[in-house]
């Protein structure tokens, strides 16, 4: 079926808008009428020119739509279901069969390359070239995408697909560091470094699990205005020559817990020094270059854990979120501005400039 997709032609291009063809799904396969996509900090990877990516190429995977066809084996989902795309995994080894998919074996070729596994190309251009489109087992940036059953979620049909569709990646990331890793309990502290879309989710799981001490540190004061509205109980600004003297501040001991999305390695180093004894840091941010973490920051019992998607199964972490939302406990109404999918650079540039935390493409 012939597709307009936002095709990136070059790392440092602008996205074009063209029209292009889309295989019918094979075996276990789903096809999507992408109603909105989230633009995440991810989808810039493939500018950084750090991942074996091929150009042309098809990005986004915060997909939320619409399913209009189905590949033989597909039960789970039909045509008309309403779902949110998610990231891909196999489904057979160790970790996927022990509801930890983000830690798949085969994490890296289903997610990061956007090539086909198999070579065999699903979307082709005008003149007949492959387009990779396999960024996180989606590229959603387009009226249609190719997905799999393990990687499209069911959702109630009177979900707004526009707020949905973050929660395919920086939402479940954010807020699954919280939930299924730190794992706070009620009246524990928890300061949170960055917040974007990722941090601002991790502030709104915070508070919807209890914890009475929420710090968010940035350097975007509108970023820390918006993260009281969603929890924190205390703001810091990133540029203070004192961060983390504030931060310990904040509970007279330190933080118990801490979330870094920067992956800045100044900004890591801050947040160790800001946890209390036995205190753990999740890290979310992948930092560029590699960390150097003296041992004497890991004194006192201090943990480091790295983190990918929240540690989430979207298929049962996906539907507690939307419960959450409907009872105002995840407000990310509060997040989004949308823009048409034409407008995909200056949603870009809007988010990389602090001006939207969570800007979300409208492909009709």
């Amino acid at each position: 079926m012939q597709i307009s997709a936002a095709v990136l032609r070059r790392p440092d291009g602008a996205y074009s808008l063209e029209t292009v063809e889309l295989v019918d799904p094979g075996p276990g396969q789903v096809v999507v009428r992408i109603e909105a996509v989230g633009h995440c900090h991810t989808d810039l990877l493939p500018r950084a020119g750090v991942l074996p990516i091929p150009m042309p190429m098809i990005a986004g995977h915060e997909g939320a739509g619409v399913v209009a066809a189905v590949g033989p084996g597909v039960a789970s989902v039909a045509p008309g279901d309403h779902v949110v795309l998610s990231f891909a995994s196999c489904g057979a080894c160790a970790a996927c069969v022990a509801g930890h998919p983000a830690s798949c074996d085969l994490f890296a070729p289903l997610n990061l390359i956007a090539a086909p596994i198999d070579g065999v190309a699903t979307v082709t251009d005008a003149s007949g070239t492959a387009v990779a489109a396999r960024w996180f087992g989606q590229s959603s940036f387009a009226t249609h995408a190719l997905a799999t059953e393990r990687n499209v979620v069911k959702i109630d049909d009177d979900l707004p697909l526009e707020l949905m569709a973050p929660l395919g990646c920086g939402l479940q990331t954010g807020a699954g560091t919280v939930i299924n890793v730190l794992r706070p309990q009620p009246g524990e502290s928890i300061a949170v470094f960055g917040s974007g879309a990722v941090g601002s989710a991790a502030i709104m799981a915070a508070a919807a699990a209890g914890c009475t001490t929420i710090v968010a540190v940035d350097l975007h004061r509108r970023r820390l205005d918006l993260a009281l509205e969603l929890g924190a109980t205390h703001v810091v600004d990133g540029a203070a020559p004192d961060v983390a003297a504030q931060v310990i501040a904040s509970t007279g001991r330190g933080v118990l817990h801490a979330v870094d999305t920067t992956g800045v390695g100044s900004v890591v180093a801050t947040a160790l020094e800001s946890l209390s004894v036995r205190g753990t840091l999740a890290l979310v941010g992948v930092s560029q270059p590699d960390l150097l973490v003296p041992g004497s920051a890991l004194a006192m019992g201090k943990a480091v854990v790295g983190v990918i998607e929240g540690d989430a199964d979207p298929k049962t972490f996906i539907p507690l979120l939307t419960r959450l939302w409907r009872r105002g406990k995840f407000p990310i109404e509060k997040l989004v501005q949308t823009f048409p999918l034409a407008e995909i650079d200056t949603a870009e540039r809007a988010a990389a400039a602090g001006e939207v935390v969570k800007p979300v493409l409208l492909p009709g």
